[in-house]
């Protein structure tokens, strides 16, 4: 058995998140029936992030075990091929080899989101960014954003139910940039919670409109209570823009 890296982009409206549920159709139920399909086996993929329902990626990862396939110039026809069977809202980029006991998950070093903002009508925009007609402060959602790289406890920001372990993460970038007629929040950490991303936007937000003081964002965040959080922003404003690895997991194995 060999280890092999799928590199996706999708477009999350019409799922129920990556995972496979139930009662639901998920990103992963689909790549891996589209595998099924092609390959005649089974397969069960693992992934470097874990995408909730609505959510988009530009670039999402995933590991899966299985005999020595082709060397790559065939694993692009894979690719190729895969993409066929896949709906038109999910696309496999690349598919390749790595060490075997490579994780898509544990040696990502970051994964980096964007969250899209709109304030003037626009149904080009609609079901990938969320409509905020109301006025903004540009500098006070910039010291909303830096304030939040100051901390690594993000209790305040994790939905309820979640089995992880621990609230930290460490955030490496934060900031909102204007392009066009968006707003853009950028953030970069090694790990996200169950949320998280949707909760310091939907936060900064009120801060951004004067409902919120620094003072009082301050507080919220280290509150450690997600009660004092605002998750009411729409999931389809979200992208998975990048998960960073090691250089040396991209050197196929024996090279």
């Amino acid at each position: 058995m060999a280890r092999y890296f799928i590199q996706l982009a999708y477009k999350g409206t019409r799922y129920a998140g990556f995972q496979v549920q139930k009662n639901a159709n998920s990103i992963q139920a689909e790549v891996e029936k589209a595998l099924k399909i092609y390959f005649k086996a089974d397969f069960m993929l693992t992934c470097s992030s874990r995408t909730d329902a609505g959510v988009h990626a530009c670039s999402n990862y995933f590991h899966f075990d299985a005999a020595i396939l082709p060397a790559q110039e065939k694993l692009n026809t894979i690719v190729y091929n895969l993409n066929a069977i896949l709906p038109d809202d999910i696309v496999v980029k690349r598919v390749f080899l790595v060490p075997a006991n490579a994780h898509s998950r544990f040696d990502a070093l970051s994964r980096e989101y964007r969250y899209h903002i709109y304030q003037d009508k626009n149904p080009f925009q609609a079901d990938r960014a969320y409509y905020y007609p109301y006025p903004l402060e540009m500098g006070k959602l910039q010291d909303a954003a830096a304030l939040l790289m100051k901390y690594t406890d993000f209790t305040t920001f994790s939905k309820r139910n979640t089995q992880v372990k621990t609230f930290k993460c460490i955030i490496s970038k934060s900031s909102w940039v204007k392009q066009s007629d968006s707003l853009i929040y950028c953030v970069q950490a090694n790990r996200f919670l169950r949320g998280m991303v949707k909760g310091m936007v939907g936060t900064m937000l009120r801060v951004g409109s004067g409902k919120t003081g620094l003072d009082d964002f301050r507080r919220i965040i280290e509150s450690k209570d997600c009660s004092n959080a605002d998750f009411s922003v729409a999931a389809h404003g979200l992208f998975l823009v990048n998960v960073q690895y090691p250089d040396a997991l991209f050197i196929q194995p024996g090279k």
